[in-house]
């Protein structure tokens, strides 16, 4: 450990405390307290507007290795509040990084603790369920953060989404990202091909599902989380795309409401993650919470439509029930872990989606086929 580090503290809102020490911005944040098994790809994980409203930990021991570079970014900025590692790597090794993760997350004022026992935490997480916390560098009296963590309302019930959409109508053409010539190229020219022409309803979408869908030959605009049916329609699109995103599906009823409008237009619709869910509840489909959720880049899941099983990126607190799906939608793929459901399409209609994470960057890429799928299905 290093002799320049400062304190740091986690306190969960049943008064479980973890000391250890700060590597990011100074301050404190409140947020629901997850936990991700990946491996790999930190950056991509910190910058994924799914996560606000979450303090992060890594399951992983050593983070920060690798440093953070200008390509591997979900987004603009962090959209967690907190993050939480075991160790985080002084040294940074390779030929991309820009800066290190310490002095990424202190420049975007996201605090952040290691030294702790991320096992303990993690099996507690497990065991108790998803949990308010608080991570401060200022205040460290246990009773004082216990009592902010129970002040905050938590996730469910909270629409996160006007956090994190874009703030107006844009286009995107950038392809998936490729190697060429050792160099590390984003495919910032126009696609020659303008393909077919998807609206995009941004409710905290990825960059990496922006390339996927470009690469499989849409021209895509992409719209707020507040865009209407008829504005989405004056685009006069092929189809629909419905983008991951953060809190609780139920609470974001404008979009549901406007996912229903959709599907009555007869226009093929592809929903990822927080879209999935939103859309299942448009056609009448319940969703719930789950105890801790699923978040790492491990996650097996039977396509049963096939019978293959793909190994999947995840990053998800809430679910959609398999009990009381209407008899309009089909189950197409289920988690191997537990068995809920993780993927649906419509019976008489080009429409469908799934929970996981199709496109993930960095992998794994199993079902890369969805993005091409849903180009196919567009008229």
């Amino acid at each position: 450990m290093a002799t320049d580090t400062k304190r740091a503290v986690l306190v969960l809102e049943d008064g479980t405390r973890f000391d250890g020490f700060s590597f990011g911005a100074s301050g404190e944040q409140v947020g629901e307290v997850c936990f991700n098994s990946s491996m790999t790809g930190y950056q991509e994980i910190i910058t994924d507007p799914s996560y606000a409203g979450q303090i992060v930990t890594m399951t992983c021991p050593l983070v920060g290795n690798v440093g953070v570079n200008l390509e591997d970014m979900e987004s603009d900025q962090p959209h967690i509040r907190g993050f939480v590692v075991k160790e985080n790597s002084r040294m940074v090794s390779n030929w991309r990084a820009k800066e290190s993760l310490g002095a990424f997350l202190e420049r975007h004022e996201v605090p952040a603790i290691e030294g702790i026992d991320t096992r303990q935490l993690v099996n507690h997480l497990r065991e108790k369920g998803a949990q308010r916390g608080v991570l401060s560098t200022l205040d460290f009296d246990t009773a004082s953060l216990v009592a902010k963590a129970r002040a905050w309302p938590g996730l469910t019930g909270m629409d996160l989404t006007s956090e994190v959409t874009c703030p107006a109508p844009h286009s995107w053409n950038q392809e998936r990202t490729a190697w060429k010539a050792n160099i590390w190229e984003l495919g910032k020219e126009p696609s020659p091909n303008p393909g077919k022409r998807v609206v995009v309803m941004d409710f905290g979408i990825k960059h990496n599902i922006l390339r996927n869908l470009v690469s499989a030959g849409c021209h895509l605009t992409v719209l707020p989380n507040r865009a209407s049916a008829d504005e989405i329609m004056a685009y006069q699109p092929d189809g629909v795309f419905l983008s991951n995103g953060p809190g609780d599906p139920e609470a974001v009823h404008y979009a549901i409401r406007t996912i229903g409008q959709l599907l009555r237009r007869e226009i093929p619709l592809f929903g990822i993650c927080l879209g999935h869910q939103m859309l299942c509840l448009a056609l009448g489909a319940k969703t719930r919470k789950l105890k801790f959720g699923h978040r790492g880049g491990n996650h097996p899941v039977k396509s049963l439509l096939t019978g293959q099983v793909e190994v999947t990126s995840q990053n998800h607190g809430f679910v959609v029930e398999e009990e009381g799906l209407p008899s309009s939608l089909e189950v197409t793929h289920l988690s191997l872990f537990d068995g809920t459901v993780e993927g649906v399409r419509m019976r008489s209609a080009p429409v469908f989606s799934v929970q996981y994470h199709p496109e993930a960057s960095p992998g794994p890429h199993d079902a890369h086929y969805l993005f091409r799928q849903f180009a196919d299905s567009l008229a």
